[in-house]
């Protein structure tokens, strides 16, 4: 079994600025892709940001310039710093990786989410 948790949201202003984190851990020979999503409240999921295991990355048209994502191997971890944000960036957000198990499985897996809130 593998396990996303993520860790970094909160309530925060306008302009202001949070880090995001989610560390991977269980049965995992390697982690694959990573990546971000966000869903608003009576909407759908979207992406935010994903990284390759490359660190190649593709960010969301509308928080590009503002959010970057990021990750460290060693650590199976992936970060997404926000800054500049904004009351429309209000969600939940879900990290989200591709993980190769240690019997050679490959699955994805969503975190639970954390609730990041902008206020105006």
């Amino acid at each position: 079994q593998v396990q996303l948790v993520e860790s970094g949201g909160g309530l925060v202003q306008a302009g202001g600025s949070l880090r995001l984190s989610c560390a991977a851990s269980g049965s995992i020979f390697r982690v694959n892709a990573m990546g971000w999503y966000r869903q608003a409240p009576g909407k759908q999921r979207d992406l935010v940001a994903t990284i390759t295991e490359s660190s190649s990355t593709n960010v969301a048209d509308s928080v590009k310039g503002r959010f970057t994502i990021s990750r460290d191997k060693s650590k199976n971890t992936v970060y997404l710093q926000m800054n500049s944000l904004k009351p429309g960036d209000t969600a939940v957000y879900y990290c989200n990786a591709g993980v190769t198990t240690r019997d050679f499985r490959r699955l994805n897996y969503w975190g639970k989410g954390t609730l990041v809130t902008v206020s105006s």
